[in-house]
């Protein structure tokens, strides 16, 4: 935060949102949101208020109405550095521990464990200082996520972390406020079981936009950076993740795509690539339309844990699902996850056509199908898809069985037209019943119907009437029955009519 202000970069005043923390009833807070979503920033903004560093925040939100006194602050950080085994994860442990003695100017007794010096350092600041202490955790379950892949490694890290952590709940007479932030939230019954007083603000509509930059900062902080730009687009891109409250943008999208010249690419999902989620996906053969219409409750959003791991909560947590609404339920809240912008659609949903096809140069593929929909040809549509499924290499289908199962053909169908762009609603609900997939685009809607090994797709179009829904439009609609033959492991038939 310093390096900015000082600088005279800019800087998105986050203070207001710090200073209801600080000043309300509870002390010890939790935040889970995905990477790279100013998470660090904002600590490094807690440590400088809690310093006592006022003329820092001149001209913010805070300055004028909080007090700024000192207290002594432990500062920890697990983002840097690769977590193979508890041998590491105790050396970086302790390293951090150590800087922080130099910082406050304390010398801490020799320790065994971790945990042990840890609530040494705490009682030692407090007694230096006679102030309750401030402790600042950044990434503090990296070490887990790093491991993610290897259960048992994995499990480990847990329980070890678990133990430093429970520290700070033994503490509570010597602490004046602790914050702790991360990327996934694990359940209370096992990172959490010994630190059960945390107030977790993650989904909290008072906090909806305490990391991330709303369309105002856009519109107003990034105004002269942006001048000439289309924000409509820029938002349609990289805007929608939601907690609740106001959507956000995610910062280092925005950063990028003006250091980059204005130039629409897939800043923010190129800094990591979701390997473990596409091996979830593979592994528990994962019908991909079921993304269109996910219900999840409290329970869902916070039941990450080594040992049950969803796929829906995985995505959720790492950003790759957002609140698109919510309702209350009779008991509690139905939160309704959907892709948060087009950015995320587009390059996850390439990612996942990629890996469960195989295919060497799918751009050939989604190029013609793309333009085939943009034209209304349906035959170049046809031929498209048909080359598409002929090039997934054979022994995909001989040493893998996720795609021995019915819903592979429709799934890879899905994720290709998804990362396309295009505006596709799974289970489209009509007076007559739910339409497979309808895709939108600006020339046409296209209702498809899928059949595998089965009966004729678009004779049921037709007899069910589907199309009435989008009659009114002003556009043409198009019905698209697709049959498919899996002992041809293709498409068998494409048929199609244009509604008058």
């Amino acid at each position: 935060m310093r390096k900015i202000i000082e600088g005279n970069f800019v800087y998105v005043d986050k203070t207001e949102s710090a200073y209801n923390l600080i000043t309300q009833g509870g002390g010890y807070y939790f935040l889970s949101r995905p990477r790279r979503f100013g998470k660090s920033l904002f600590l490094d903004t807690l440590k400088e208020i809690f310093q006592g560093n006022k003329e820092l925040f001149k001209g913010l939100y805070i300055y004028d109405k909080y007090d700024f006194d000192r207290h002594p602050v432990i500062r920890i950080s697990f983002n840097d550095g690769k977590y193979t085994s508890n041998e590491t994860l105790n050396d970086s442990m302790f390293k951090i521990l150590r800087f922080n003695e130099e910082q406050l100017g304390i010398s801490s007794s020799a320790a065994k464990y971790p945990s042990f010096c840890f609530e040494d350092l705490i009682i030692k600041a407090y007694e230096k200082y006679g102030k309750q202490v401030v402790i600042l955790i950044d990434e503090y379950d990296k070490p887990i996520l790093d491991n993610i892949e290897d259960t048992e490694i994995a499990r480990q890290m847990r329980e070890e972390l678990k133990n430093f952590y429970s520290v700070i709940k033994g503490a509570d007479e010597y602490l004046r406020f602790a914050f702790l932030t991360g990327v996934s939230k694990f359940s209370k019954v096992s990172l959490f079981s010994g630190l059960n007083n945390l107030n977790d603000i993650t989904v909290d509509r008072n906090y909806a936009t305490i990391c991330g930059y709303t369309q105002a900062d856009i519109e107003t902080s990034f105004d002269e950076h942006l001048q000439g730009q289309d924000f409509s687009k820029i938002r349609e891109w990289y805007n929608g993740y939601s907690w609740l409250g106001e959507s956000v943008y995610n910062p280092f999208d925005i950063l990028l795509f003006i250091q980059k010249g204005f130039v629409y690419d897939n800043y923010w999902f190129s800094t990591a690539t979701p390997t473990f989620l596409l091996k979830l996906i593979e592994k528990n053969q994962y019908f991909l339309p079921n993304l269109e219409n996910i219900v999840a409750d409290s329970t869902l959003l916070d039941s990450f844990d080594v040992d049950n791991i969803k796929l829906e909560t995985l995505m959720w947590q790492t950003g790759y699902l957002t609140i698109g609404k919510h309702r209350e339920s009779f008991d509690g809240t139905d939160y309704f996850l959907n892709i948060p912008n087009k950015e995320v659609q587009i390059s996850l949903m390439g990612r996942i056509s990629e890996f469960i096809s195989n295919i060497q140069n799918p751009k050939i593929y989604k190029n013609q199908i793309y333009y085939s929909l943009i034209n209304g040809d349906i035959t170049e549509f046809k031929n498209g898809f048909t080359s598409l499924f002929a090039s997934i290499p054979y022994n995909l289908f001989t040493n893998n069985r996720m795609y021995e199962y019915e819903g592979y053909y429709v799934s890879v169908f899905y994720a290709y037209l998804k990362a396309l762009g295009i505006k596709i609603t799974a289970e489209d609900v009509t007076n007559k019943g739910r339409i497979d997939l309808t895709l939108k685009l600006p020339n046409a809607t296209y209702v498809t119907e899928f059949k595998v090994d089965g009966s004729d797709a678009l004779s049921q179009l037709k007899s069910m009437k589907y199309h009435e829904k989008y009659l009114n439009e002003n556009k043409p609609v198009y019905l698209i029955g697709i049959n498919f033959d899996t002992s041809e492991r293709n498409i068998s038939k494409i048929e199609w009519e244009q509604i008058k």
